[in-house]
């Protein structure tokens, strides 16, 4: 059976965004415990994802790669006050924009 694309965002695409940034995070020195409370993630979360055991499908590169760094970063300076809008943004960038996520945009839903 073929995945819709509502099926891959959700299995695929959103498990490897917060793994990728999970790592960013814990590489540049904050605690996993401190990773599942700025991420509104179990702490058993975040060790599956540091350990590859979850959003382990999809490895990013280019301008992808780019924004989770820039969200790692900005995190990490309390800068960000939405990080849900910031990762819908991640999304639209990875599927080359298409489709309307009703948190990042307000305007519909995937």
């Amino acid at each position: 059976m073929v995945k819709t694309p509502c099926q891959q965002i959700v299995w695929d695409v959103l498990p490897a965004i917060r793994a990728a940034l999970a790592a960013e995070l814990v590489r540049n020195g904050v605690s996993q415990q401190e990773v599942a409370r700025l991420l509104d993630l179990a702490p058993s979360a975040v060790s599956q994802y540091i350990s590859g055991k979850r959003g382990y499908r999809i490895v990013f590169e280019g301008t992808p790669e780019k924004l989770i760094g820039d969200l790692a970063r900005e995190i990490r300076e309390g800068k960000v006050q939405d990080v849900t809008v910031r990762i819908c943004a991640i999304c639209q960038e990875i599927r080359g924009g298409e489709g309307v996520c009703a948190a990042g945009s307000g305007t519909g839903t995937t």
